[in-house]
């Protein structure tokens, strides 16, 4: 990959987790702000994650039957910039959740096919485990970017300016799609029934289980995190600092793993991740202190870089050729989709009738199921060494 297109994917993953960066700690707020209740923006936050239900697998199987991945990024990219300018027309809660559920769908698209994308041409150099990280590092020095000039912005002028920062963050993701490109996909016939053997694989099945639960855990965080540490007496700065921490050790972790991804099993990597879920989501629920709230933060290194990472190299062991767009759609649709719904709701339903920290309990129990389901894989067969 050269130079030039290294950078066009950078700033692809820098805009894509800045929009990111401005919806998951501030559209509660926002929300909050125009006078919804809690649950009701629970149910608009679940919206990011009910769109990958669909999206994804139908925005993956097109790019995989037409061979275009970044025609249909660039296109996606261009309707969700037009689609937000729609926010500063509703008013009624029936048009946030319709706009939200039409503007995430559109959304969907960027993610599963943009690491495609990113994937394919890695390894077409045999760079993956090398340029990988660097390369969606910039995704998280987005979201931190974002986190940071937003929370200080809200802070200083209101949450009112929510709406004209996510304009400028769309329209210039769409413009720099139109510098992304990829090494030339391979036409091959799709094999009618492939994916299904794929799917009846009882390795993938478990591992898109744990996906399942990992992401459901995280839901909590998402939907309710900006508001738990509201309730503690942060500010929207201070806020802002919070999802910069964690991020900023996710940074970290991709620039490393190298390291870890060449000496370690994706399995094994997940299972760490999980192991240190249970531990991030405990501290949060029971000992809201700053200090123990920073080093919980730190874990979104492992909770979130590490299982990312280990499940993205995973899937490349069973999803090739013209099942790769699929198979990340897959994931996505399993984890952030089903996961990511499910877990939402659950959240705002405990956040409504329990106390906050609750939600965090929950995460914590998902976390650990989450490890049970990737111990269920078989261990990987290798050959005898001769002495």
């Amino acid at each position: 990959m050269s130079p030039v297109l290294r950078w066009a994917f950078g700033s692809f993953f820098f805009l894509y987790f800045a929009y990111v960066g401005l919806v998951s700690p501030y559209a509660s707020l926002f929300f909050l702000d125009r006078g919804f209740s809690a649950l009701e923006i629970a149910v608009l936050m679940s919206m990011l994650q009910i769109t990958r239900i669909v999206g994804p697998f139908s925005w993956g199987w097109l790019s995989d039957y037409l061979s275009n991945r970044i025609g249909i990024i660039r296109i996606c990219a261009c309707l969700a910039a037009l689609v937000f300018l729609c926010i500063f027309y509703l008013h009624s809660y029936l048009s946030f959740f319709i706009w939200m559920f039409v503007l995430h769908t559109i959304l969907s698209s960027q993610m599963p096919l943009g690491e495609t994308a990113t994937i394919h041409a890695l390894y077409k150099d045999n760079s993956f485990d090398k340029r990988y990280g660097r390369l969606r590092l910039w995704g998280s020095i987005g979201f931190i970017s974002m986190v940071l000039i937003a929370g200080e912005l809200f802070q200083r002028n209101g949450i009112e300016l929510y709406p004209y920062v996510g304009v400028v963050v769309l329209f210039a993701l769409a413009l720099i799609t139109f510098c992304l490109h990829e090494p030339k996909m391979e036409r091959r016939k799709m094999v009618k029934g492939e994916l299904i053997g794929v799917l009846l694989n009882p390795d993938v099945r478990w591992f898109l289980v744990s996906g399942f639960f990992m992401i459901f855990a995280h839901a909590s965080l998402y939907v309710f995190y900006s508001l738990y540490l509201a309730n503690l007496g942060y500010d929207k700065f201070q806020i802002g600092l919070f999802w910069a921490l964690g991020v900023a050790a996710e940074v970290l972790f991709f620039y490393f793993q190298n390291k870890l991804l060449s000496r370690l099993d994706a399995e094994v990597i997940l299972q760490g991740a999980f192991g240190i879920g249970v531990i991030r989501f405990i501290l949060i629920a029971f000992m809201p202190f700053t200090s123990v709230l920073i080093v919980a933060q730190i874990m979104h290194a492992a909770t979130f870089a590490a299982h990312h990472s280990g499940a993205t190299k995973l899937l490349q062991r069973w999803f090739t050729g013209p099942l790769q767009a699929r198979g990340q759609a897959i994931m996505a649709t399993v984890s952030y989709g089903f996961g990511g719904t499910i877990g939402g709701l659950c959240a705002g339903w405990i956040w409504d009738i329990s106390q906050p920290g609750d939600v965090f309990v929950m995460s914590a129990f998902a976390c650990a199921l989450a490890g049970m389901a990737i111990q269920k894989m078989r261990p990987r067969r290798y050959p005898a060494r001769k002495n």
